[in-house]
Protein backbone atom coordinates (compact mmCIF):
# COMPACT_ATOMS: atom_id res chain seq x y z
CA UNK A 1 0.00 0.00 0.00
CA UNK A 2 1.54 3.51 -0.80
CA UNK A 3 1.87 5.56 2.36
CA UNK A 4 0.94 9.55 1.67
CA UNK A 5 4.19 11.62 1.93
CA UNK A 6 4.05 15.13 2.74
CA UNK A 7 5.36 17.62 0.56
CA UNK A 8 7.37 18.91 2.81
CA UNK A 9 8.44 19.34 6.20
CA UNK A 10 9.55 22.34 8.62
CA UNK A 11 12.71 20.29 9.68
CA UNK A 12 16.25 20.73 7.74
CA UNK A 13 16.91 17.00 6.56
CA UNK A 14 15.42 15.36 8.93
CA UNK A 15 17.61 17.04 11.26
CA UNK A 16 15.11 18.08 13.85
CA UNK A 17 12.96 21.31 14.13
CA UNK A 18 14.78 24.01 12.90
CA UNK A 19 15.70 27.81 15.08
CA UNK A 20 13.18 30.54 14.98
CA UNK A 21 14.56 34.39 14.54
CA UNK A 22 15.64 34.30 18.67
CA UNK A 23 17.20 30.59 17.88
CA UNK A 24 14.86 29.16 19.97
CA UNK A 25 14.00 25.17 18.69
CA UNK A 26 10.54 25.00 17.84
CA UNK A 27 8.15 22.35 16.86
CA UNK A 28 6.90 22.32 12.94
CA UNK A 29 3.54 22.93 12.49
CA UNK A 30 0.86 20.25 11.96
CA UNK A 31 0.23 19.04 8.37
CA UNK A 32 -2.98 21.01 7.25
CA UNK A 33 -6.22 18.44 7.72
CA UNK A 34 -9.68 18.34 7.33
CA UNK A 35 -9.65 18.83 11.41
CA UNK A 36 -8.55 22.45 11.45
CA UNK A 37 -11.11 23.21 8.53
CA UNK A 38 -13.96 25.65 8.99
CA UNK A 39 -17.28 24.41 9.78
CA UNK A 40 -19.74 26.93 10.93
CA UNK A 41 -21.00 29.98 8.54
CA UNK A 42 -19.42 32.19 10.69
CA UNK A 43 -16.38 30.78 10.22
CA UNK A 44 -16.53 30.32 6.58
CA UNK A 45 -17.33 34.16 6.02
CA UNK A 46 -14.28 35.07 8.29
CA UNK A 47 -12.21 33.28 6.13
CA UNK A 48 -13.52 34.68 2.80
CA UNK A 49 -13.46 38.40 4.26
CA UNK A 50 -9.46 37.58 4.63
CA UNK A 51 -9.69 36.40 0.70
CA UNK A 52 -11.33 39.45 -0.44
CA UNK A 53 -8.49 41.07 1.38
CA UNK A 54 -5.88 39.13 -0.42
CA UNK A 55 -7.32 39.64 -3.25
CA UNK A 56 -7.55 43.38 -2.97
CA UNK A 57 -3.61 43.32 -2.26
CA UNK A 58 -2.69 41.23 -4.56
CA UNK A 59 -4.20 43.60 -7.79
CA UNK A 60 -2.05 46.20 -6.40
CA UNK A 61 1.44 46.55 -6.91
CA UNK A 62 3.38 47.02 -3.26
CA UNK A 63 1.10 44.96 -1.47
CA UNK A 64 1.23 41.11 -0.87
CA UNK A 65 -1.66 38.62 -0.65
CA UNK A 66 1.13 36.97 1.79
CA UNK A 67 1.62 39.91 4.01
CA UNK A 68 -2.63 40.21 4.39
CA UNK A 69 -2.46 36.20 5.26
CA UNK A 70 0.43 36.91 7.78
CA UNK A 71 -1.29 39.24 10.01
CA UNK A 72 -4.78 37.70 9.83
CA UNK A 73 -2.56 34.52 11.38
CA UNK A 74 -3.48 32.18 8.41
CA UNK A 75 -0.13 32.00 6.56
CA UNK A 76 1.25 29.15 7.78
CA UNK A 77 -2.22 27.07 7.57
CA UNK A 78 -2.08 28.42 3.56
CA UNK A 79 1.52 27.49 2.89
CA UNK A 80 0.25 23.77 4.30
CA UNK A 81 -2.56 23.74 2.02
CA UNK A 82 -0.41 24.48 -0.81
CA UNK A 83 1.96 22.07 -0.22
CA UNK A 84 -0.65 19.55 0.28
CA UNK A 85 -1.93 20.68 -3.22
CA UNK A 86 2.02 20.24 -5.18
CA UNK A 87 2.16 17.12 -2.76
CA UNK A 88 -1.02 15.66 -4.66
CA UNK A 89 0.21 16.43 -8.38
CA UNK A 90 3.71 14.67 -7.62
CA UNK A 91 1.58 11.68 -6.25
CA UNK A 92 -0.52 11.89 -9.58
CA UNK A 93 3.20 12.41 -11.88
CA UNK A 94 4.42 9.28 -9.77
CA UNK A 95 1.33 7.11 -10.33
CA UNK A 96 0.70 6.62 -6.83
CA UNK A 97 -3.03 7.02 -7.51
CA UNK A 98 -4.42 5.59 -3.84
CA UNK A 99 -1.47 8.37 -2.38
CA UNK A 100 -3.02 11.21 -4.21
CA UNK A 101 -6.36 10.42 -3.23
CA UNK A 102 -5.90 10.58 0.35
CA UNK A 103 -3.52 13.54 0.12
CA UNK A 104 -6.10 15.66 -1.61
CA UNK A 105 -8.91 15.09 0.75
CA UNK A 106 -6.36 15.95 3.36
CA UNK A 107 -6.15 19.25 2.05
CA UNK A 108 -8.59 21.81 4.03
CA UNK A 109 -11.32 22.31 1.06
CA UNK A 110 -13.65 24.58 3.21
CA UNK A 111 -10.90 27.01 3.88
CA UNK A 112 -9.05 26.96 0.59
CA UNK A 113 -12.66 27.48 -1.27
CA UNK A 114 -13.82 30.17 1.28
CA UNK A 115 -10.31 32.06 0.74
CA UNK A 116 -10.70 31.39 -3.54
CA UNK A 117 -14.22 32.79 -3.29
CA UNK A 118 -12.90 36.17 -1.68
CA UNK A 119 -9.89 36.59 -3.78
CA UNK A 120 -11.69 36.20 -6.74
CA UNK A 121 -14.44 38.45 -5.64
CA UNK A 122 -12.11 41.12 -5.04
CA UNK A 123 -10.14 40.79 -8.37
CA UNK A 124 -13.39 40.92 -10.18
CA UNK A 125 -15.03 43.97 -8.38
CA UNK A 126 -12.33 46.10 -8.36
CA UNK A 127 -10.33 45.54 -11.76
CA UNK A 128 -12.65 47.75 -13.40
CA UNK A 129 -11.56 50.69 -11.34
CA UNK A 130 -8.18 50.26 -11.34
CA UNK A 131 -8.35 49.78 -14.87
CA UNK A 132 -10.01 52.89 -15.19
CA UNK A 133 -7.56 54.74 -13.13
CA UNK A 134 -4.88 53.30 -15.37
CA UNK A 135 -5.66 54.85 -18.43
CA UNK A 136 -6.99 58.17 -17.20
CA UNK A 137 -4.42 58.88 -14.08
CA UNK A 138 -1.37 56.62 -15.15
CA UNK A 139 1.22 59.37 -13.22
CA UNK A 140 -0.82 59.14 -9.87
CA UNK A 141 -1.63 55.57 -9.95
CA UNK A 142 2.80 55.04 -10.43
CA UNK A 143 3.00 57.35 -7.83
CA UNK A 144 1.15 56.09 -5.66
CA UNK A 145 2.48 52.00 -6.78
CA UNK A 146 5.96 53.36 -6.16
CA UNK A 147 5.19 54.85 -2.28
CA UNK A 148 3.91 51.32 -1.63
CA UNK A 149 6.90 49.42 -3.40
CA UNK A 150 9.13 51.21 -1.54
CA UNK A 151 7.65 50.99 1.83
CA UNK A 152 7.69 47.16 1.33
CA UNK A 153 11.45 46.96 0.99
CA UNK A 154 11.65 48.50 4.77
CA UNK A 155 9.09 45.90 5.76
CA UNK A 156 11.16 43.24 4.00
CA UNK A 157 14.36 44.33 5.38
CA UNK A 158 13.11 43.89 8.67
CA UNK A 159 12.42 40.71 8.24
CA UNK A 160 16.08 40.14 7.74
CA UNK A 161 17.27 38.05 11.00
CA UNK A 162 20.95 38.62 11.29
CA UNK A 163 21.66 41.53 8.68
CA UNK A 164 25.61 41.66 7.36
CA UNK A 165 27.15 43.27 4.68
CA UNK A 166 27.39 40.59 2.35
CA UNK A 167 23.84 40.92 2.42
CA UNK A 168 23.46 44.68 1.81
CA UNK A 169 26.19 43.79 -0.70
CA UNK A 170 24.04 41.07 -2.55
CA UNK A 171 20.87 43.49 -2.36
CA UNK A 172 22.88 46.58 -4.03
CA UNK A 173 23.79 43.96 -6.97
CA UNK A 174 20.48 43.00 -7.76
CA UNK A 175 19.26 46.36 -7.68
CA UNK A 176 21.15 47.61 -9.73
CA UNK A 177 21.17 44.79 -12.18
CA UNK A 178 17.74 45.10 -12.23
CA UNK A 179 17.43 48.88 -12.53
CA UNK A 180 19.82 48.68 -15.49
CA UNK A 181 17.96 45.52 -17.14
CA UNK A 182 15.31 47.28 -17.12
CA UNK A 183 16.51 49.75 -19.45
CA UNK A 184 17.01 47.46 -22.27
CA UNK A 185 12.71 46.14 -21.67
CA UNK A 186 9.48 47.67 -23.82
CA UNK A 187 7.61 48.68 -20.59
CA UNK A 188 3.95 47.45 -21.22
CA UNK A 189 3.60 44.32 -23.82
CA UNK A 190 0.51 45.48 -25.62
CA UNK A 191 -0.52 42.20 -26.78
CA UNK A 192 1.19 39.38 -24.80
CA UNK A 193 0.79 35.96 -26.54
CA UNK A 194 -0.42 32.68 -24.66
CA UNK A 195 2.54 31.42 -23.85
CA UNK A 196 3.99 34.57 -22.49
CA UNK A 197 0.91 34.88 -19.78
CA UNK A 198 1.50 31.49 -19.31
CA UNK A 199 5.19 32.14 -18.06
CA UNK A 200 3.96 35.69 -15.98
CA UNK A 201 1.38 33.37 -14.38
CA UNK A 202 3.66 31.12 -13.40
CA UNK A 203 6.11 33.42 -12.43
CA UNK A 204 3.80 36.17 -10.27
CA UNK A 205 1.78 33.30 -7.98
CA UNK A 206 4.81 32.41 -6.14
CA UNK A 207 4.57 36.22 -4.61
CA UNK A 208 1.39 34.77 -2.60
CA UNK A 209 3.50 32.94 -0.68
CA UNK A 210 5.95 35.66 0.24
CA UNK A 211 4.90 38.07 2.34
CA UNK A 212 5.90 41.65 1.13
CA UNK A 213 6.49 40.85 -2.26
CA UNK A 214 3.65 41.69 -4.84
CA UNK A 215 2.05 39.32 -7.75
CA UNK A 216 0.85 42.38 -9.45
CA UNK A 217 4.58 44.15 -9.10
CA UNK A 218 5.96 41.18 -10.96
CA UNK A 219 3.24 41.49 -13.53
CA UNK A 220 4.49 45.39 -13.76
CA UNK A 221 7.58 44.36 -14.56
CA UNK A 222 6.61 41.56 -16.79
CA UNK A 223 5.25 44.11 -18.64
CA UNK A 224 1.49 42.44 -18.54
CA UNK A 225 -0.10 43.82 -15.71
CA UNK A 226 -2.54 46.42 -17.76
CA UNK A 227 -3.21 43.80 -20.42
CA UNK A 228 -4.08 40.74 -17.54
CA UNK A 229 -5.87 43.84 -15.55
CA UNK A 230 -8.43 45.17 -18.74
CA UNK A 231 -8.58 41.01 -19.33
CA UNK A 232 -10.36 40.57 -15.81
CA UNK A 233 -12.03 43.75 -16.29
CA UNK A 234 -13.24 42.51 -19.80
CA UNK A 235 -14.00 38.88 -18.38
CA UNK A 236 -11.72 37.36 -21.83
CA UNK A 237 -11.57 34.12 -21.22
CA UNK A 238 -8.15 32.89 -23.11
CA UNK A 239 -5.37 35.15 -20.99
CA UNK A 240 -6.85 34.34 -18.06
CA UNK A 241 -6.68 30.88 -18.33
CA UNK A 242 -3.45 31.36 -19.50
CA UNK A 243 -2.66 33.07 -16.77
CA UNK A 244 -4.43 31.05 -14.20
CA UNK A 245 -3.03 27.73 -15.86
CA UNK A 246 0.41 29.28 -15.03
CA UNK A 247 -0.18 29.97 -11.55
CA UNK A 248 -1.35 26.68 -10.81
CA UNK A 249 2.00 24.94 -12.75
CA UNK A 250 4.07 27.50 -10.62
CA UNK A 251 2.82 27.48 -7.55
CA UNK A 252 3.16 23.39 -7.45
CA UNK A 253 6.50 23.47 -8.83
CA UNK A 254 7.82 26.61 -6.89
CA UNK A 255 6.17 25.79 -3.56
CA UNK A 256 8.62 23.86 -2.08
CA UNK A 257 11.32 25.28 -3.65
CA UNK A 258 11.01 28.75 -1.65
CA UNK A 259 10.07 26.86 0.87
CA UNK A 260 13.20 25.17 0.92
CA UNK A 261 15.07 28.14 -0.09
CA UNK A 262 13.79 30.50 2.75
CA UNK A 263 14.49 27.61 5.40
CA UNK A 264 18.10 27.57 4.21
CA UNK A 265 19.12 31.05 2.94
CA UNK A 266 16.12 33.03 4.31
CA UNK A 267 18.49 36.37 4.57
CA UNK A 268 20.20 35.67 1.23
CA UNK A 269 16.78 35.58 -0.53
CA UNK A 270 15.09 38.48 1.44
CA UNK A 271 17.89 40.75 0.69
CA UNK A 272 17.97 39.57 -3.02
CA UNK A 273 14.34 40.32 -3.28
CA UNK A 274 15.00 43.67 -1.28
CA UNK A 275 17.44 44.75 -4.06
CA UNK A 276 14.57 43.70 -7.55
CA UNK A 277 12.14 45.69 -5.10
CA UNK A 278 14.39 49.05 -5.10
CA UNK A 279 15.60 48.55 -8.39
CA UNK A 280 12.41 47.66 -10.22
CA UNK A 281 11.24 51.40 -9.03
CA UNK A 282 12.64 52.11 -12.53
CA UNK A 283 9.29 51.11 -13.54
CA UNK A 284 7.03 52.73 -11.55
CA UNK A 285 8.62 56.50 -11.68
CA UNK A 286 6.16 58.60 -12.48
CA UNK A 287 7.67 60.39 -15.51
CA UNK A 288 6.73 60.15 -18.26
CA UNK A 289 4.37 57.33 -17.73
CA UNK A 290 3.78 57.55 -22.01
CA UNK A 291 2.66 53.95 -21.84
CA UNK A 292 1.40 53.50 -18.71
CA UNK A 293 1.98 52.38 -15.40
CA UNK A 294 5.72 49.89 -15.81
CA UNK A 295 7.35 52.34 -18.42
CA UNK A 296 10.90 51.86 -17.93
CA UNK A 297 11.56 55.39 -19.30
CA UNK A 298 12.84 58.20 -16.80
CA UNK A 299 11.78 61.66 -17.17
CA UNK A 300 12.41 65.05 -14.93
CA UNK A 301 9.24 65.50 -12.59
CA UNK A 302 5.83 67.79 -13.74
CA UNK A 303 6.81 70.81 -11.75
CA UNK A 304 2.24 70.90 -11.94
CA UNK A 305 1.84 67.34 -11.14
CA UNK A 306 4.71 67.09 -8.26
CA UNK A 307 2.56 68.41 -5.02
CA UNK A 308 0.19 65.71 -5.63
CA UNK A 309 2.20 63.09 -7.46
CA UNK A 310 4.49 63.40 -4.01
CA UNK A 311 1.51 63.51 -1.57
CA UNK A 312 0.50 60.44 -2.68
CA UNK A 313 3.86 58.41 -2.94
CA UNK A 314 4.74 59.73 0.63
CA UNK A 315 1.07 58.67 1.96
CA UNK A 316 1.26 55.09 0.34
CA UNK A 317 4.52 54.86 2.13
CA UNK A 318 3.35 55.56 5.35
CA UNK A 319 0.28 53.25 4.62
CA UNK A 320 2.49 50.34 4.12
CA UNK A 321 4.90 51.31 7.35
CA UNK A 322 1.46 51.63 9.33
CA UNK A 323 0.55 48.02 7.52
CA UNK A 324 4.25 46.44 8.99
CA UNK A 325 3.03 48.27 12.63
CA UNK A 326 -0.02 46.51 12.52
CA UNK A 327 1.17 43.17 11.74
CA UNK A 328 3.98 43.23 14.47
CA UNK A 329 1.74 44.13 16.96
CA UNK A 330 -0.62 41.57 15.82
CA UNK A 331 2.19 38.93 16.24
CA UNK A 332 3.36 39.97 19.24
CA UNK A 333 -0.20 39.18 20.61
CA UNK A 334 -0.49 36.24 19.36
Amino acid sequence: MDEVTPPDTDTDDGLGPLPDADGNVVPPPPAAGDDTAPRRPFEFAAIGLIGFGMGSADIVPGFSGGTVALVTGIYQRLIDNVRQGAGVLSLLLRGKLPAAGRTFTSIEWGFVVSLLVGILGAIALLSATLERLLEQRPVQLSAVFLGLVLGATVLAFREIRAPSAMHALLGLAVAVATAVGLGFTAGVVAEPSVAYLFLCGSIAICAMILPGVSGSFLLVLLGVYQPVIGAVSARDPVPLLAVAAGGVVGLAAFSTLLHWLLRRHHDAVLAGLIGLMVGSARVLWPWPSATGVGDPAIGAPVAADLPLTAGLAVGAFLTVLLFGALARRVAADT
